[in-house]
């Protein structure tokens, strides 16, 4: 057993250092191939299109009017008019403004989605690792115990073991069999869950360590870093931004609107040219716009407080959390661990421990080890919420 932990250490050494590399790319192929994520780009590029159509100078309009009069063969005369219509340049150059703001803001948006996407793809995966490292464990029980149960059958043959000792290791192997298709099952419905995140393009992951993570410590000034880059709180000062430049769009909107064209009248054999010039004075149509965009803009900013002060309250929790945990997983020795179980398996091999009084103290030890691996995996998946924001950066 000691050869086994020796090599579960080695192994899980020699793919640390590779483990990020198929986490990360993972991840990169839910971003690739995520359905939500690939029509919310969609979506944001025809918002945008939508708007910038919005902002650009009306298309002319041709009108043709004959005239028809008693005795005159045909038309008596007619009027061409070609006008074209536009706002002040001003009010252009704020829509643009606006647009821009428009489309950082659909950006946070996607950056949001995109990084709860993610971290719900790596919190799989951290559980797949976990789920790995239990069946790791659970195999070398099994081997364990097939060993134990060869052993005990031979010595009840020979007379120095009894029936009693055999049906508890077989009963143990029974439990152990009853564990491994759990974790089976869970691990399947984990890898569905993946897949599904992966646009239904199948994925395999199958490491069995941890990526290396940061030392985490309270401080006010981590604190900040992790709300001031969180993507919720980006997203809301951006909306309050294009909330706050739609005001000022909209308090332009009483400026007139301008008309120019070009206009032809005939008589008979006889044409005047001219131009014309007009306008149209939004007295009605902008009389609560600025209203509404303003009251538009307080509730963006509120928000943007709420938003804030949500993330600060789970960022300081989860850096608390991250600490907890820890310190209560350094306090697990699971050398010493493998080390009795080692122990306790050769004084069963000499006689000196009865095969109760083994499992009764295996038992003890198998559960600790696998309190350790639920611990580990809870700290690695508030590591991964902590620094959410930074993934694939």
């Amino acid at each position: 057993m000691r050869r086994i932990y020796m090599a579960v250490c080695a192994l899980s050494l020699a793919s640390a250092a590779v483990m990020a590399q198929d986490m990360t790319d993972v991840l990169l192929s839910v971003e690739r191939n995520n359905k939500e994520l690939q029509a919310l780009q969609k979506s944001n590029e025809a918002q945008l299109v939508e708007y910038r159509s919005g902002n650009i100078v009306e298309d002319p309009t041709i009108e043709y009017s004959p005239f028809f009069a008693p005795g005159t063969k045909g038309v008596a005369s007619s009027e061409l008019v070609v006008k074209l219509g536009f706002d002040f340049p001003t009010l252009y150059a704020s829509r643009n403004k606006a647009g821009k703001m428009q489309q950082t803001a659909l950006d946070m948006q996607y950056q949001l989605r995109r990084r709860d996407i993610l971290l719900e793809a790596k919190k799989i995966c951290l559980d797949l690792i976990r789920l790995n490292q239990e069946r790791a464990l659970l195999d070398e029980r099994m081997r364990n115990a097939d060993e134990l149960l060869a052993m005990f059958e031979r010595r009840l043959a020979e007379g120095d073991a009894s029936l009693l000792d055999v049906n508890k290791i077989r009963m143990d192997r029974m439990n152990v069999n009853t564990e491994v298709v759990q974790n089976g099952t869970e691990r399947a419905m984990l890898l569905q869950s993946l897949t599904a995140l992966n646009g239904n393009q199948p994925l395999t992951f199958d490491a069995a360590a941890y990526p290396a993570v940061p030392l985490i410590a309270y401080s006010d000034t981590l604190c900040d870093t992790l709300v001031n880059t969180d993507f919720a709180v980006r997203a809301a000062r951006a909306s309050a931004e294009q909330a706050e430049q739609e005001v000022s769009v909209n308090r332009q909107n009483w400026i007139p609107k301008f008309e120019v064209g070009y206009r032809r009248n005939t008589d008979m054999n006889d044409a005047v040219n001219g131009f014309m010039v007009g306008g149209s004075v939004p007295i009605f149509s902008s009389a609560n716009k600025v209203r509404s965009a303003k009251a538009k803009a307080v509730s963006a900013s509120l928000e943007v407080e709420s938003v804030q002060m949500s993330a600060e309250a789970q960022v300081r929790s989860l850096l608390n959390t991250a600490v907890q945990l820890r310190r209560t997983a350094d306090t697990y020795d699971t050398a010493l661990m493998y080390s009795t179980l080692r122990l306790l398996r050769t004084a069963v091999e000499n006689g000196e421990l009865s095969i109760i009084e083994y499992y009764v103290e295996a038992d003890n030890i198998y559960k600790n080890l696998q309190a350790y691996m639920t611990v580990e995996n809870q700290y690695q998946q508030t590591v991964a919420e902590i620094y959410k924001n930074r993934l694939l950066e």
